[in-house]
């Protein structure tokens, strides 16, 4: 190993080109740097090393700050201070040099500079601010490779506050003759998407361009893009299917040049890429996977080289297939390259084997029958990589006949398992399957102190705070609550009464909980037999000062009697002088309630059900005392966030330009002793740049109240979410033949394996009859979805039928992100077919309404209007219509729905009346209208069946908008053939580009079963922007008070006369904002949020573009209104 690192340090120099002599590979004598490195090489000791580096680095700061050295000796200096920092020794007074050398060096110099300067310093780096002019000078150069570096650094690391006065540059590029340039042109567009999406929205119509670019490197560079894109958003590109497959076969064909083949193999990194893209776009879509079925089949035919490449292409063919809407042929060959890789013995192979079939298992749960023995021998398998993966198969297979002894097998692996993260996962997991398919009460008591004392402090929060709420919550019946905590109280004193010493902190407070809460229970325990094992827990050495908080609480509730008493008054003692404050707050309340029993009962009363307590999440008790402070001039509360980026800003250089200042009326307002704000954007979620304050198991408190619920009764509650949506899609099992069975089976056979004695053969095929008992009668579904016979299951609240299944409703939908739903509506190319005619009789798969048969959701983007109501069955499943017809019998023309808009919102500005869902019996449109201070959606029920429609609840629910109904007495009942009309006032709660609200429908039927249906209604934010009519002083007194902000360089409508003005008049036209005042080349506009949420635009025209600065007190406003300020501009 020491020989091969020699020859790489040996081949570094001439990497470099420090010795420019043609055919020099080998270090000159005279090389510092060699010197260096076989000084190094010959030390014995760390502290030699560090005596050399020492000295090295005293060495190059004296010359780099020598006014003599040239260019040619600093390069080398760099180098030999990246060799330094490469060994971990700090030379940061080489950075400013190397950014020298990147600025003033010709191309071998500034090679190098980019180079140091990439490798020491970060994205954060205030220095770095210095580069950018360099940047932007070797972005307009006509030296190629000058171009290339450039923009090889700005990939690599460029602030993002300076994206703006770059992306013009970049953008240009996309069109430069040579492919190198276009093609990283591209990586740095993808860096900017990363950590500044909004920056780059307007150009996705040049995205298009690179994907259907000539040269082959520029089009897989954009497939780093479009994955990214489209796994926040598939709805929003489906129309690029097509395209991605013309790709793919290309690819599998050959057309691409040798150049991008490696090992006989064309483009495996590119097939792997497209696969991902390709089973992201056909998952729930049958009209989209079958346009790819052929390509599929063709991939899977050609990727059958025994060659490692070949193998994570047949890998991803296997998802891809088992990810998109199912295919019998197709099933069956991937069933069948699963069965190669599981049987084969090289250990990566079985891997890959054991890792697909986990992925496709929920699938196609049979799939796992045919390979059990296999699967049995893995759990020997030295490699522990292999056993955790079987154990994560294992987990998949769970139900609950096999639960004992797959658990089992879990919690022995945990046993000699000494990985950390290992440890973490397989405690959850088992807890998991304890909750959802435990036997009886002492098997889940028992697993779960198990678990406890395995897992440690290390395991999740979760853990325990579930386990604490299911106890305390019940379940159906009183007398399994009861033998349940009989069970756990006697298992726990059993514990004290052994070891206690080597229980975990975590488990020694759910036992000081149990105890205190349900000791009672047991007649034959006396409570000062309690108090004295719960003592002897505070006298141990290693017990926290957290656990003997739980200690003391749980002794508070069992101080009672004489000898109790005594006990708690001992401990009250010694505890109540202790530095501690909780301990001695503890210590108190011990010392107070032990000798007042009734005050003891009402604070702390038994079998008190834990009911929901209301938190006052605003502090408004404290309103009046702020008031007060903030008239006395005290200074507005800070959150801690922005006070530390304020404190950094403090620190560094200014990066406010002095062309965007504020006009001349307002200096009055000066803001020269405000640090400006715009070195970091506090923009949330829209610039990539939110903090995520949410401490997620951050504390080492179990707390009862608020716990998020992690499992039920029907499972893990995510898992089952998901499950929920894919449930309902049927997905035929590979079809194997008997003959194609015994091929498996006699290939199973034939395996070079060890033939295991008759006894070992007979306990393995009892192992696997306990472990797949009950896969033989699963249907192709989830098994984690399957709604299995549970032993807890805990109490259901007390609700109304309808409300209980509009809950239910609402649990099932799953609301996609707001920030995902900004591409949707940003395609670019009007030239796509994206869209359908209203007129036309063909159906279409690239309608924005989104017809999901998992969850039964309809999904229609309020704006539009050239989309198809879905047909949607009794039971709320969603299925294309198969022969797309008009019933004109129907009365859900628009035309007919506009006449019953209530007569108060007659005459204001109301969008198209468009289709939310379709039923046999009803139907729902919406529209909004907007209104000067609100905006309301108006929903339209439409019954077009014989029968009345009854019981009808209407709920909706968003994370953007709070949904208020306009009447105090909602519609419940509709006539039939008959038009209801319910409003409901929208308000942002939280700003998006798009917001988005989700509705559930119930109803009854005079004769039949309860039905239900879902919807969401997408509309743009500016529905909600109205005029902000303020002052030029009332406008610069908001200015300063404001902190989140953004810029950005807009397009200026350069053909009219007056090119600022033109542009704000299409901007106040097209957003409803509000000029206040045009001084020369700039403008100041404002407008505000429904409600009372203000916005103000500072605009200057700068080198024929308008350079547009925002600040808002909301965090999100701003780049919100600046995405649709862009959108505007480009729409004009």
């Amino acid at each position: 190993m020491s020989d091969v690192v020699e020859k790489t340090l040996t081949a570094l120099p001439s990497l470099l080109s420090l010795d420019t002599q043609p055919g020099s590979a080998k270090l000159s004598s005279s090389s510092k740097l060699g010197t260096l490195i076989r000084g190094i090489t010959e030390l014995t000791s760390k502290h030699e090393e560090e005596k050399l580096i020492q000295r090295e680095l005293a060495s190059i700061k004296e010359q780099v700050s020598s006014p003599n050295t040239s260019m040619r000796q600093m390069k080398e200096l760099m180098v030999r201070a990246i060799y330094c920092e490469m060994l971990g020794y700090e030379a940061s007074f080489s950075y400013i040099h190397a950014i020298k050398l990147a600025q003033q060096g010709a191309a071998l110099e500034k090679r190098v500079g980019y180079l140091t300067v990439s490798l020491f310093l970060n994205e954060s780096h205030e220095l770095l601010l210095l580069l950018v002019n360099t940047v932007l000078k070797d972005l307009q150069s006509t030296n190629l490779i000058e171009v290339c570096m450039a923009l090889t650094v700005v990939s690599q690391m460029f602030p993002k506050d300076m994206i703006p006065a770059i992306l013009p540059l970049v953008e240009e590029k996309l069109t430069h003759p040579k492919e190198i340039i276009r093609r990283k042109a591209v990586l740095a567009l993808y860096k900017f998407y990363l950590i500044a999406p909004n920056q780059v929205q307007h150009i996705h119509n040049k995205f298009r361009k690179a994907l259907c670019d000539k040269d082959p490197g520029v089009m897989t560079a954009s497939l780093h893009i479009y994955l990214q894109m489209i796994m926040e958003n598939p709805e929003g590109y489906k129309d690029l299917a097509a395209c991605f497959v013309t790709i793919m076969k290309q690819v599998v064909g050959g057309k691409l040049p040798m150049d991008f083949n490696y090992h006989s193999v064309p483009a495996p990194w590119l097939q792997i890429q497209l696969l991902r893209i390709l089973s992201l776009l056909g998952k729930n879509d049958q009209r989209t996977s079958e346009i790819m079925y052929e390509v599929l089949d063709e991939s899977l035919r050609r990727a059958e080289m025994n060659h490692n490449i070949t193998y994570a292409i047949l890998y991803e063919c296997v998802k891809c297939i088992y990810t998109i809407y199912p295919k019998s042929e197709l099933l069956e060959k991937a069933a069948k390259c699963i069965g190669n890789f599981v049987l084969s013995p090289k250990i990566n192979l079985k891997y890959l084997g054991l890792k697909a079939l986990t992925y496709v298992v929920q699938q196609d749960p049979k799939l796992a029958l045919q390979h059990q023995m296999t699967i049995i021998e893995c759990l020997d398998h030295p490699d522990l990589i292999i056993k955790r993966e079987v154990l994560e198969l294992l987990f998949r297979i769970t139900n609950a006949q096999n639960v004992t002894v797959i658990v089992e097998k879990m919690l022995d692996f945990l046993r000699s398992s000494k990985d950390d993260y290992t440890t973490i996962d397989l405690v959850g997991k088992v807890a998991e399957l304890a909750e959802k398919y435990a036997p009886d009460n002492e098997w889940f008591i028992e697993t779960m102190n198990t678990v406890f004392s395995l897992g440690g402090d290390m395991m999740q929060p979760d853990i325990p705070n579930s386990y604490l709420k299911l106890l305390s919550e019940g379940f159906d019946s009183v007398e399994e609550d009861r033998k349940l905590r009989l069970f756990a109280v006697d298992s726990y004193v059993s514990l004290l009464q052994g070891e206690p010493g080597k229980l975990p902190q975590r488990f020694l407070q759910v036992i000081s909980w149990v105890l205190g809460e349900y000791s009672h229970l047991m007649e034959d325990l006396e409570p000062a037999a309690v108090l004295r094992l719960l003592a002897k827990l505070l006298d141990m050495k290693h017990t926290s000062s957290e656990t003997k908080s739980w200690v003391l609480m749980a002794m508070t509730k069992l101080c009672e009697g004489g000898a109790g008493v005594s006990v708690a008054q001992e401990v009250s003692e010694t505890y109540s002088s202790s530095m501690d404050t909780v301990l001695r707050q503890r210590a108190q309340e011990l010392q107070h309630l032990s000798h007042n029993s009734q005050l003891r009962d009402r604070v702390l009363p038994r079998d008190a059900r834990l009911e929901p307590l209301e938190v006052d999440s605003s502090l408004s008790f404290l309103d009046g005392f702020v008031s007060e402070a903030l008239a006395a001039g005290a200074a507005p509360y800070k959150p801690p966030h922005q006070r530390q980026e304020e404190l950094a800003h403090a620190k560094a250089l200014s990066l406010e330009p002095y062309s965007l200042s504020l006009p001349i009326s307002m200096s009055s307002c000066s803001i020269a002793d405000r640090q400006s704000p715009t070195l970091l954007s506090m923009s949330s979620s829209l610039s990539g740049d939110s903090t995520d304050i949410s401490h997620k198991g951050g504390s080492m408190t179990l707390k009862l109240d608020g716990v998020k619920r992690v499992w039920g009764k029907e499972g893990y509650l995510v898992r089952r979410e998901l499950v929920e949506e894919t449930a309902q899609v049927e997905v035929p099992s590979p079809l194997w033949s008997p003959s194609q069975q015994g091929e498996v089976e006699s290939s199973h056979s034939q395996t070079p394996t060890p033939t295991p004695t008759p006894e070992p053969e007979q306990e393995k095929q009892q192992l696997a009859s306990s472990l797949f008992v009950g896969l033989a009668s699963q249907s192709s579904v989830c098994l984690m979805g399957k709604p299995a016979p549970q032993r807890f299951r805990r109490k259901a609240k007390a609700q109304g039928s309808s409300a209980g299944a509009s809950e239910q409703i609402f649990n099932s939908l799953t609301s996609p992100s707001t920030v995902d739903n900004l591409l949707c509506n940003n395609l670019l190319d009007s030239n796509n077919s994206s869209g359908a005619d209203v007129s036309s009789p063909k159906p279409t798969s690239q309608l924005t309404q989104s017809l999901s048969t998992a969850n039964g959701s309809c999904e229609v983007e309020g704006e539009l209007t050239d989309s198809k109501p879905s047909l949607i069955r009794d039971n709320g499943m969603v299925a294309a219509d198969p022969a797309p017809h008009e019933d004109t019998g129907r009365p859900n023309d628009s035309v007919c729905l506009s006449s019953h808009l209530p007569a108060e919102l007659s005459g204001l500005s109301c969008s198209e009346i468009i289709p939310l869902c379709c039923n046999q019996r009803l139907d729902l449109s919406a529209c909004h209208v907007q209104k000067e201070d609100s905006l309301v959606l108006v929903v339209f029920m439409t019954n077009s069946s014989d029968s009345d429609i009854q019981q009808i609840l209407l709920q909706f629910n968003s994370e953007e908008l709070e949904v208020s109904c306009v009447s105090d007495s909602p519609v419940e009942e509709v006539r039939s053939h008959s038009i209801a009309v319910c409003q409901y006032s929208l308000t942002v709660k939280r700003p998006s580009v798009h917001v988005e609200v989700v509705g559930a429908l119930s109803f009854h039927m005079p004769v039949g079963t309860p039905h239900a249906v879902q919807f969401s209604y997408k509309l743009p934010l500016t529905n909600f922007i109205r005029p902000l009519a303020v002052s030029t002083e009332e406008y610069g007194t908001m200015w300063l008070a404001f902190s989140h902000d953004t810029k950005q360089n807009l397009t200026l409508i350069s053909d009219a006369q007056e090119p600022l003005t033109a542009t704000l008049n299409v901007l106040k036209k097209k957003l409803q904002l509000h000029v206040v005042e045009i001084i020369g080349m700039e403008g100041i506009v404002a407008c505000r949020l429904l409600q009372d949420q203000p916005c103000l635009m500072h605009c200057r025209v700068h080198a024929d573009t308008l350079a547009v600065w925002l600040r808002s007190p909301v965090p999100d406003l701003p780049d919100c209104l600046l995405y649709h300020c862009q959108r505007a501009l480009q729409e004009h």
